[in-house]
């Protein structure tokens, strides 16, 4: 397999305590495969768990792995943020620490970047969530594909391998999980040409998802109506 010539792999993790190492171990693994020079850095958004001990358990087995800690909960939009403003890589790849996804399908999205492919996203197979994050999962997809013509069919997977220097091109700002909305229409909007691959999404099976507290629904619903408000309808450039 062609090699790319260097990658960041990052997980925004918060309170995940009992997935992130198993996942960096994992991902380790495929990233010597994938990439000629990689880093590993972990995003610990303010975690009040036992995160951060796992963490420095990890950098002693694990070395390289670079741990960035956030002072306090700042939400996931911000961990993406801290990620890519940390990334030295060519490529940045990123997926979540809760382990609903395996990362070492990393190995499918890379090689489907290609020399006229700028961003390869994942899509989900089949969604393993509850019954109620499925439908509003399914319900959000419906809303942001009805107002804009999206570049990818599940703008909702956080399973991403992006051509780092149109990173540089344009300045996200959202904190919520509106940031991967963000994101792809800023990638868009700069030209990005785009890819798909299935990946598996696995159930939850430790930890919490915030999604559903009063403070998150209404900085999400803040956010989205900001980019409602300021994000342009393009036409997308997509690799089938």
């Amino acid at each position: 397999m062609h090699k790319l010539r260097s990658l960041t792999i990052f997980f925004p993790a918060y309170n995940d305590a009992k997935t992130i190492a198993p996942l960096v171990v994992r991902v380790k693994q495929i990233a010597k495969a994938t990439a000629k020079w990689y880093e590993i850095l972990v995003i610990d958004d303010g975690s009040t768990d036992n995160t951060r001990q796992v963490l420095a358990k990890l950098q002693q087995t694990t070395p390289g792995v670079v741990v960035i800690r956030h002072p306090h909960n700042l939400g996931y939009g911000a961990a993406l943020r801290s990620g890519f403003a940390h990334a030295r890589g060519e490529f940045v790849f990123y997926t979540d620490g809760d382990g609903q996804y395996d990362p070492r399908e990393l190995a499918d999205l890379a090689k489907r970047m290609t020399s006229d492919v700028d961003v390869v996203n994942g899509y989900k197979r089949v969604r393993h969530d509850e019954m109620v994050r499925r439908l509003l999962g399914y319900l959000y997809n419906k809303l942001v594909h009805g107002v804009y013509r999206l570049p990818i069919r599940d703008i909702d997977c956080d399973f991403r391998l992006i051509r780092r220097e149109l990173l540089d091109r344009f300045e996200l700002t959202a904190s919520s999980g509106v940031i991967c909305l963000e994101l792809i229409l800023n990638l868009r909007d700069a030209g990005a040409r785009f890819a798909e691959v299935p990946v598996h999404h696995f159930p939850r099976v430790h930890g919490r998802s915030r999604f559903f507290t009063l403070r998150h629904l209404w900085n999400t619903l803040t956010e989205l109506t900001q980019v409602f408000l300021h994000a342009r309808v393009g036409t997308p450039r997509v690799v089938s």
